[in-house]
């Protein structure tokens, strides 16, 4: 089948633009000519394409164009991701789809690892995008397919119920941070004397499937289970990237534990 086209554009063409134009690159080069550029293009900000190599994706053919780059050529789908760049280019000449998304633009959004966050959305509307509009082309459906088979379902109201409860809360959130805790280091770390308690609450974590433990000599390490759809994965990842102040007092606690179980023989 004949590769589509496709034309990302903003304003700057420094940052979304780029990361868009490599990310759909990487995922779907087989079935889609992918290009960017700008309405006042300016250099690509060199944060953008460290976030970009860091997520595995090749950067090496990315460089700023001027939208006139372009003027006279037709593409199958023209994708807007700022307002200012849609309201400029409301009707672009020759695009058979025009789509407007709207992402906050990394050099002025708060929060940790602004660069990776918009990365982390725009990987994922693209992931949508493919889903929807390239039913026909089955190898990118089947790739998908078979990705999802490895995962395990979720339920929504029972995943945000676990989040409702203090404890269950920042357990995620260390574990998320230290990869792997047990309980005796998330005692220290919350300052709960009662290990029932916090063990109560691995278990209900557990058993949503959130949690997954494995178990060495005496101790059992839980970890954020590596099963979860991505989506999960993404809320936890994001509110402890987002909120680490919240953490921060439970983390220096764990710093200061002594006599910490033994994690390189636990991974041998």
């Amino acid at each position: 089948m004949k590769k589509k086209s496709v034309l990302f554009l903003c304003t700057g063409n420094s940052a979304r633009s780029q990361m868009a134009e490599a990310l759909l690159r990487s995922k779907a080069a087989e079935q889609f000519d992918v290009f960017s550029a700008g309405t006042q293009p300016e250099d690509i900000d060199a944060r953008a394409i460290d976030a970009i190599q860091k997520f595995g994706v090749d950067a090496s053919h990315l460089k700023s164009k001027n939208v006139q780059t372009f003027a006279g050529k037709e593409f199958d789908y023209v994708i807007t991701l700022c307002d200012k760049a849609n309201s400029e280019c409301r009707s672009f000449p020759g695009a058979g789809k025009q789509l407007a998304w709207d992402f906050p633009d990394p050099k002025t959004r708060s929060g940790n690892h602004p660069f990776s966050s918009t990365l982390t959305e725009l990987n994922n509307r693209l992931s949508m995008f493919l889903l929807v509009e390239l039913k026909a082309f089955a190898a990118a459906v089947e790739a998908t397919a078979e990705d999802e088979q490895a995962l395990i379902n979720v339920d929504p109201i029972a995943f945000y119920k676990c989040l409702t409860d203090d404890i269950r809360l920042k357990t995620l959130m260390l574990t998320h941070y230290h990869g792997e805790l047990c309980v005796c280091e998330l005692m220290q770390a919350l300052d709960e004397d009662s290990q029932p308690k916090v063990s109560r609450n691995l278990a209900l974590l557990k058993k949503a499937n959130i949690l997954s433990d494995r178990k060495h000599g005496q101790w059992v390490f839980y970890r954020i289970n590596p099963a979860l759809p991505l989506w999960v994965k993404s809320v936890i990842a994001q509110t402890t990237e987002n909120n680490i102040a919240l953490i921060l007092p439970y983390l220096q606690r764990l710093d200061n534990m002594k006599n910490r179980p033994d994690k390189v023989s636990f991974c041998r």
